[in-house]
């Protein structure tokens, strides 16, 4: 599939779900978006201590959208993603399991970013049956590239 029309079945899915944004895509959809779409930025918004602890994505950018400890705004969100992503390029938001990434991404539209994205289940994915996350669906699940410490 293309990245035209990765970007497209997204668009689909975004209207489908009712977003306020460009898109939704899959993890293994968002890598190949990532990698082969000019100026794209795939864009980490969990918290350092998540970074550190569990795990990170070679290459992605690194801001967290809440702050660690406390779980405030970051006020310097928007700020710092205009450091690092062009506004006409698509810009694709991941955090643990899809929450954050959202707000990111109605955050990343608001401010003039006109292709955001989320990627659904996050980095670890939903909960399995026995309240554990990485048994279903996320990056790590989707055996895409990442690092731990």
């Amino acid at each position: 599939m293309t990245v035209a029309e990765i970007l497209q079945k997204a668009a689909a899915r975004g209207r489908q779900l009712g977003l306020p944004y460009s898109g939704a895509l899959t993890p293994a959809e968002a890598f190949e978006v990532w990698r082969n779409s000019p100026g794209a930025k795939l864009v980490d918004v969990r918290t350092r201590a998540e970074w550190d602890y569990v795990g990170r994505i070679p290459g992605a950018v690194e801001i967290e959208l809440l702050t660690y400890p406390g779980s405030r705004p970051n006020p310097g969100f928007v700020a710092e993603l205009a450091k690092n992503a062009d506004k006409g390029a698509p810009v694709l938001f991941i955090c643990r399991s899809g929450g954050r990434s959202h707000n990111a991404a109605m955050l990343a539209q608001q401010a003039g970013y006109a292709a955001s994205y989320n990627v659904l289940e996050g980095f670890e994915g939903d909960r399995d049956a026995q309240g554990h996350r990485n048994t279903t669906g996320g990056w790590r699940v989707a055996g895409l590239p990442w690092t731990q410490s």
